[in-house]
């Protein structure tokens, strides 16, 4: 099938690129493919949203009935000890952390409502839909995708059943895949587009929704906190929302720049509601759905080139995240506009299957880029001198950067990938986290089934090993098999049984698609691809 424009991906950015193109021509031929069951099912966000792309780009967005209601009314910044909390007052914190003029939503309730606003300007917009592979043209440019194809075997192989995927080629092909997407990471390494920029740095960020009780909820309150449980073994913190209907938004973030192999991501979330503070607002609630994703995190200076022959990479697979903020989502928005204002003015040229030079130049000198140069070293900041140091260091530059439009540190940069940070089991003890009680805390496969993830069982599994050897002959005697720990799904497992050898199973039905594996695998042997389309998980309103 041919179209104008291929969009991968239904999230803010690729909707974002569909909308502005159709508004551009009516008559442009726009297609967005989404692997997800619905749109919706597979956005997973904080989130507090800057409404400046929204505004951007559907400047009459409260007319239409956007899902954006709950604005934020008061700020918190808390630093967390094991038994009680400092509250930091909100005049010492730059002004670009206030949320003023922000709201509280939820981002799959918002690309569900954009792609309304899509298909009414005529966008076709196929969900369960996971494309597979690019189609390359005969100069080595990228001509389109594979997408739907369904009904193999665990081997690989054709079944009874088997549906071919659908080629579907386009003028250009535009990546809003999220963060370390299948085919995002292809063209990265096909055109070598890292070339010069620093590695890209990712967190961890798992979420909770829950129904508290009427007395202690607070509409539109938003609450940021450092320190316990962390401590020093690894940087990040946690926020908790207050949106309507008495539901929180009750979520952790843990870089994946940390060493210590023996951390548990997600047991450090469930400890963390142990905390007075958050288990006082939680006790009598319950838990609703879970989550988790990958975020990107290095900011500006790990920006790879986001254009390559015939398309261009959108959002959250740049990395457009601006860290002490905890926001992206105007930014891919923003970003899927630049990049369909670029493509419609080469298709009107008459061009195709080329470079959008005017993308890259937007993405390096427009509103995104002042919004990332000025943080852009907060978190080298925080990842060299840890939580104490790198706060008042990357406030005093967030100050003066906000101030003078001049940084006090020049561009930092990161000089390691997350993976390459990880220690030998051998300099480390391990931790022992308290078991989930059950009411406060879960295990992680009882948390799984709140995300409502599925899979087709007979399908080949899309969690790939480079090399089938390396968990139990490398990663488990140098590292303790790290996949054990920091998947946030229990994907991964080290089975030992009596008088064998221990085996690594990977239970692939489970996989939350954060993209976690892909990117903490000491061996970096862990390689991330679709399933067939429509599975995974399939979030109500996260």
């Amino acid at each position: 099938m041919e179209y104008d424009v291929v969009i991968v991906g239904a999230g803010p950015s690729g909707l974002s690129a569909a909308i502005r193109l159709k508004q551009l021509d009516a008559d442009l031929s726009v297609v967005v493919l989404e692997k997800g069951s619905e749109v919706g099912a597979h956005i997973l966000s904080g989130a507090v949203l800057d409404p400046v792309g929204l505004d951007a780009l559907i400047p009459d967005w409260r007319e239409r009935g956007a899902p954006i209601t709950v604005p934020v009314r008061k700020d918190n910044f808390y630093m967390l000890g094991e038994g009680g909390s400092i509250r930091l007052p909100n005049f010492i914190m730059p002004r670009l952390m206030n949320n003023h003029g922000n709201y509280i939503v939820s981002m799959g309730n918002v690309c569900r409502w954009m792609a309304e606003q899509a298909e009414e300007l005529g966008v076709e917009i196929f969900p369960g839909m996971a494309c597979s592979e690019l189609v390359y043209g005969e100069n080595g440019e990228v001509r389109g995708v594979v997408a739907g194809e369904f009904g193999k075997n665990a081997d690989g192989s054709p079944s009874d059943a088997y549906e071919p995927g659908m080629e579907l080629h386009g003028k250009y092909v535009l990546l809003g895949e999220g963060v370390r997407g299948s085919l995002t990471k292809e063209v990265m390494e096909k055109y070598n587009l890292s070339e010069g920029r620093g590695p890209q740095k990712f967190g961890l960020g798992m979420k909770e929704i829950w129904e508290i009780d009427p007395d202690k909820h607070r509409e539109g309150t938003v609450t940021h906190t450092m320190g316990w449980p962390l401590g020093r073994n690894a940087g990040g913190g946690s926020f908790i929302y207050h949106l309507d209907k008495n539901q929180v938004y009750v979520g952790f973030v843990v870089h994946l720049n940390y060493e210590n192999p023996y951390l548990h991501p997600y047991m450090e979330f469930q400890r963390f509601k142990h905390h007075p503070m958050v288990a006082e607002l939680l006790r009598g609630g319950k838990r609703v759905a879970y989550g988790a994703r990958a975020i990107s995190e290095g900011g500006w200076q790990s920006m790879p080139k986001a254009t390559f022959p015939g398309g261009a990479i959108l959002g959250c697979g740049v990395g457009l995240v601006n860290v002490p903020r905890i926001k992206g989502n105007h930014n891919a928005m923003l970003s899927g506009k630049a990049a369909a204002e670029a493509a419609f003015a080469a298709i009107g040229a008459g061009r195709g299957s080329d470079e959008l030079d005017a993308y890259e130049t937007e993405l390096r000198t427009g509103p995104i880029a002042k919004d990332l140069k000025r943080v852009r070293n907060v978190k080298p900041l925080w990842s060299h001198y840890g939580l104490a140091g790198g706060l008042v260091l990357g406030g005093m530059d967030m100050w003066t950067a906000n101030i003078t439009g001049v940084t006090l540190f020049g561009t930092m940069k990161h000089h390691r990938n997350d993976a390459e940070h990880t220690g030998k089991a051998k300099d480390f003890q391990p931790i022992d986290y308290p078991k989930p009680d059950g009411v406060l805390s879960f295990d992680r496969l009882t948390n799984v089934s709140f995300s409502m993830t599925n899979h087709e069982e007979s399908q080949p599994a899309h969690l790939q090993l480079k090399d089938p050897s390396i968990p139990i002959q490398v990663n488990l005697p140098e590292y303790a098999e790290p996949a054990q720990r920091y998947c946030p799904a229990g994907v991964y497992e080290v089975v030992e049984e009596d008088g064998k050898a221990p085996r690594f199973v990977i239970n692939f039905q489970n996989c939350v698609h954060c993209k976690t594996c892909d990117i903490k695998d000491p061996s970096q042997n862990i390689h991330w691809t679709v399933p067939q389309g429509g599975d995974g998980p399939n979030y109500p309103n996260m």
